[in-house]
């Protein structure tokens, strides 16, 4: 196992009805923006609870933050804060609300252009100001770690940071929320979800066994529950596992004293920059082209999740990886996610645009032995196609 330093300040609050405990939570003199997204959290009652929980604190709301935040938007929410002395942010949304509310908390006092922040990929912020969750759509796990994603309309850049300073205060996770979602944003959750874990275990052996077997938990608890999840009458335990995966699957603990990798996500923000793909069904295109064409570096990690996850234990070595590559993608394609550039009408013709991109944004050295060249890139798209 490797040597690492884990931390995690933000603080879980989790069940039902668990927004009253707002009062409990947010500085009663605390000058307070609402960041939130589409009318959805209007229409199910959400920003009514939270405007009763915050009871008699000033308050100003921010809508309009929709996925792949975009820069350009959140600007104003910074300029609202300046302008307004605001003092504690809260987003109520999914991934993309929490994602865009740790940028204006990192930009608010920032010197300089805050699109730095996103070069710099986070190393240039020194202080944010607090805020909290409050968590409708599990997917992203932003709701428990220090990490963000940006997207600059101007120049299609849709970049990521990471900053302690943007720890969420607190997290409040209702799985009850959940219940109004659509069909295709629930199998988005579990996908993301699923990939975070698969980009942080299926790397190389270094001994990490606890970290495995939570890894090889979650995967399998995600199995189990996403066609329920996608396809039935919402249910308290369906959706608590869930949202209690998506949050576990990337606040830390799985990663502590492993290898990483996170191509895929290189690779699946620029289809969603440049195509508006969902960031979910990026992965589902990107992943098993991923995993097949650097198969020899993950061998032995394959093998164990062929065997541990999928319990894949006859055939030879290359039978056995084949066949899990192809459940990974059979799973997805059960919860309504294509698994194909060309389900999305796009072709080859396009896959010298999208390297272009990945050269602009630096992403030429990537996973967990920096060998994703942009030559392996190329080759992943095309087995995507």
């Amino acid at each position: 196992m490797q040597n690492f330093d884990f931390y995690n300040p933000t603080r879980i609050v989790f069940g039902e009805k668990s927004i009253a405990r707002l009062d409990d939570l947010v500085p009663t003199d605390a000058r307070v923006l609402v960041l939130y997204g589409g009318n959805s959290a209007e229409r199910s009652g959400t920003l009514a609870e939270v405007r009763a929980a915050l009871g008699a604190r000033k308050l100003w709301e921010f809508g309009g933050i929709e996925p792949n935040p975009a820069y350009e938007i959140l600007m104003r929410a910074v300029e609202l804060v300046r302008t307004e002395k605001l003092d504690f942010l809260l987003a109520v949304g999914g991934g993309s609300v929490i994602d865009g509310t740790k940028f204006v908390a990192a930009a608010v006092s920032f010197a300089g252009d805050p699109w730095a922040i996103l070069e710099t990929f986070g190393s240039t912020v020194t202080d944010a100001l607090p805020f909290g969750t409050v968590l409708t759509l599990p997917a992203t796990g932003s709701e428990m770690n220090c990490a963000s994603v940006i997207t600059k309309q101007e120049t299609l850049a849709k970049l990521p940071f990471m900053t302690p300073f943007v720890y969420p205060k607190f997290s409040i996770l209702d799985p009850v929320k959940t219940y109004t979602l659509p069909p295709h944003q629930l199998a988005n959750g579990v996908v993301d979800a699923f990939t975070h874990v698969i980009e942080q275990y299926l790397t190389y052996p270094t001994e990490g066994r606890v970290q495995d077997r939570f890894a090889e938990g979650l995967l399998q608890t995600l199995i189990e529950i996403g066609s329920k999840v996608v396809n039935e009458p919402a249910d308290f335990d369906s959706r608590a596992n869930l949202m209690w995966s998506a949050t576990m699957a990337v606040n830390g603990l799985i990663a502590a004293g492993v290898p990483q990798d996170w191509s895929t996500h290189m690779l699946g923000h620029e289809l969603t920059a440049l195509y508006g793909i969902d960031h979910a069904r990026t992965l589902a295109i990107i992943l098993p082209a991923m995993l097949h064409l650097r198969r020899e570096n993950k061998r032995a990690k394959l093998l164990q999740y062929a065997e541990r996850v999928w319990q894949i234990t006859e055939g030879d070595e290359d039978e056995r990886i084949d066949q899990a590559i192809e459940k990974t993608r059979a799973f997805f394609e059960s919860l309504g996610l294509k698994t194909h550039l060309s389900d999305y009408n796009i072709s080859a013709d396009e896959i010298d645009r999208l390297i272009q991109q990945l050269q602009a944004h630096g992403m030429t050295q990537l996973g967990e032995h920096q060998d994703v060249t942009l030559e392996v890139s190329r080759k992943v798209l095309e087995a995507s196609l």
